[in-house]
């Protein structure tokens, strides 16, 4: 590397580190006040609690949620500083190409984006965990955390030949009402058993039934058997009737991909709000990599309106692509369409923006 790329380097990662200085702070203060109601409610929670368990957590989150804003924001700014000092008419006098120049910013774009794959993928999750354990403790009314409480009217497949069925089941007692499991060969049923109440025992993974009957179907007959109590052991957990999609951000990505995988085999219908998780946790740092060509093509030459202009331009570019990102993310986790394609849409939409604008740079 030569004395201007690593001039240009140190000045791309000082801004973009500036900038998340910037944006992070407006982003708890915005929180607190929205907050401050909820942890007041609480006379027992302390200031510690509060910073340890959910704004460190909350910082570690937005970090890496703001960390393609910032990017975005501090190539524009220190690129515009660049042109409006003159340095990049003296860089190009010097036969230095436009791609040639876009060499230090594509280092601190992998920079940048390997700490945010290593971030979406590993540190992120256990975060959230943290955090909307907290949010749910301290800041969610009763109603939202009824929500999350309670699993109404959930079918899953156990195995190929295996189904259950609950009317309802309370995910913080492990209790429910109205089991049926039903055992089929091919299409004819084999055995069917119901109960009015179950319960799930954590510690050794048991299922109890109460007021149980179990229907066992031959060739010739039928046999019916009944009792008041029956523990027995079912190929699911508790946590597995759980299907949000707030929980697959609390996930690791190996975790979320073994979770996905189980889920197809179990017979789930629609599982595209986790893909949609899974597809963003790559497609979103891969971003840094377009708004930074973006944000130098648009930058680059000396305007009159100068930094400011520049910067307008910017977050106004960084606004649409925020609300294509969020509507491709509701339209991927709907059923039945290509969840994948639907995450990547605002990249290859601001992709070929990258490309236009790179040609044209280069004229």
């Amino acid at each position: 590397m030569k004395i201007i790329d690593w001039y240009i380097l140190k000045r791309f990662l000082v801004t973009f580190m500036f900038t998340l200085l910037i944006l992070i702070p407006i982003a708890i203060a915005i929180d607190i006040s929205e907050k401050i109601d909820n942890f007041l409610e609480h006379v027992n929670l302390s200031v510690y609690e509060i910073i340890d368990q959910y704004y460190i957590n909350f910082t570690i989150y937005y970090t890496n949620t703001f960390m393609p804003l910032a990017l975005f924001i501090a190539v524009i700014l220190f690129t515009s500083k660049l042109s409006s000092n003159t340095e990049i008419i003296a860089i190009t006098n010097a036969k230095i190409s436009f791609t040639r120049f876009l060499y230090p910013y594509f280092i601190g774009a992998t920079i940048v984006t390997v700490i945010s794959l290593m971030m979406n993928h590993f540190v992120v999750p256990s975060s959230s965990k943290e955090r909307k354990k907290f949010e749910k403790e301290y800041i969610k009314n009763k109603t939202q955390k009824n929500q999350l409480k309670f699993v109404t009217n959930f079918s899953l497949q156990l195995t190929d030949s295996t189904y259950i069925y609950i009317r309802s089941f309370n995910t913080e007692s492990n209790s429910g009402y109205d089991f049926t499991s039903e055992v089929y060969d091919g299409l004819k049923l084999k055995s069917k058993l119901s109960a009015d109440n179950i319960r799930y025992n954590s510690k050794d993974s048991v299922f109890t039934l109460r007021n149980w009957r179990k229907r066992q179907i031959y060739r010739d007959r039928d046999s019916i058997f009944y009792g008041s109590k029956i523990d027995t052991v079912f190929n699911f957990t508790a946590k597995d009737l759980i299907y949000q999609s707030a929980l697959a951000q609390e996930m690791p990505s190996d975790e979320l991909i073994k979770f996905i995988d189980i889920s197809k085999k179990r017979g789930i219908k629609n599982l595209n709000a986790y893909l949609v998780e899974l597809h963003k946790r790559t497609s979103l740092p891969i971003a840094s990599y377009i708004l930074t060509i973006i944000a130098v093509a648009l930058s680059f030459r000396k305007k009159r309106g100068g930094t400011g202009f520049n910067l307008a331009i910017g977050v106004g570019v960084m606004f649409v692509y925020v609300f294509l990102m969020k509507i491709a993310e509701v339209l991927g986790a709907v059923a039945g369409v290509n969840s994948f394609f639907y995450v990547w849409i605002p990249n290859i939409i601001f992709g070929a923006l990258a490309i236009y604008l790179y040609l044209n740079a280069r004229k």
